[in-house]
C-alpha cells in the first residue's frame, strides 16, 4: 500500500466536489469533507496502516491543498517548507557517506516492503526503478523521475571521497534523504526521513550513484 498522499487527497477531494457540492466550500470544510471520506474509505491491511493516510504532516498537507487549488505553493511558503525540511535532514552518523554500490543495487532494484502483503520482517527496498533508470542495461524503468544512468560521471566525480566531490555528495545524500529539502512539492519519496531507508541503505544507494566503478556510472 505504497501511494502519494498529496494525490490521494487531491483525487478524494475533487471526487467529493463534482459529487454534489452547490457551492464551493473553503478550505477547512474541503479539508473535513475529505478526511470524512478517507476515514470511512480506507482501512488497515497487514501491515498497512490507515494512518498512513489520516497522519499527514505539514508538508504533505500544503502541497495537496496547493494541488486542489490548481496552482503551486507560493515563493516564500515553498522556500519555507525546504528550509524546514533540510533541518530534518540526518547526515551520516559516522561521517562516511558512501558504501557498497552492489548493495546499493539491491536496494535500488527493490520495490518490496511497506505493502500490505509484506510482513513486519520484509527488508525495504528503495522502489528507485520505478521512477528513474538507473543503467543502461535496463529495458524497462519509470520515467516520473530523471535517469540516473551516469549520474556521478556527469558530475565529474571521479573520487566521491574526496574534498572537490563533498557538494554533489552532499546534496545528493540530502535528497535521497528528504526530497523535500530541495523541492517542496516533489513527488520523490523522503527515503530516509519516512523510514523507508535507513542510514545504511542510503549509504549503499549513494554508491550506486557516485562510485565511478558502480554500472551507473559506466
Amino acid at each position: 500500500m505504497k501511494f502519494n498522499t498529496k494525490w490521494t487527497l487531491g483525487a478524494l477531494t475533487v471526487a467529493a466536489l463534482l459529487a454534489g457540492c452547490a457551492a464551493a466550500p473553503n478550505v477547512a470544510e474541503v479539508k473535513a469533507l475529505t478526511d470524512k471520506i478517507v476515514k470511512a474509505s480506507f482501512q488497515s491491511k497487514g501491515i498497512a496502516k490507515v494512518d498512513r493516510v489520516l497522519n499527514i504532516d505539514e508538508t504533505n498537507l500544503a502541497c495537496a491543498e496547493a494541488d486542489v487549488a490548481g496552482k503551486p505553493l507560493d515563493e516564500k511558503t515553498a522556500k519555507a517548507i525546504e528550509e524546514m525540511n533540510l533541518k530534518a535532514v540526518k547526515w551520516p552518523s559516522d561521517g562516511k557517506f558512501i558504501g557498497d554500490w552492489k548493495k546499493g543495487e539491491a536496494v535500488a532494484q527493490s520495490g518490496r516492503g511497506l505493502t500490505w502483503s509484506d510482513n513486519e520482517k520484509t527488508v525495504n527496498g528503495g522502489n528507485c526503478y520505478n521512477c528513474h533508470q538507473i543503467s543502461k542495461q535496463e529495458i524497462s524503468y519509470g520515467t516520473i523521475g530523471p535517469s540516473l544512468y551516469n549520474y556521478g560521471k556527469l558530475r565529474g566525480i571521479t573520487d566521491p571521497n574526496s574534498a572537490a566531490a563533498k557538494p554533489i555528495v552532499e546534496y545528493t545524500w540530502g535528497k535521497i534523504w528528504n526530497s523535500k529539502a530541495y523541492n517542496a512539492c516533489s513527488n520523490m519519496p523522503r527515503a530516509g526521513h519516512a523510514g523507508i531507508l535507513n542510514e545504511s541503505q542510503v549509504r549503499d544507494i549513494m554508491a550506486l550513484l557516485l562510485d565511478p566503478k558502480s554500472p551507473v556510472n559506466q
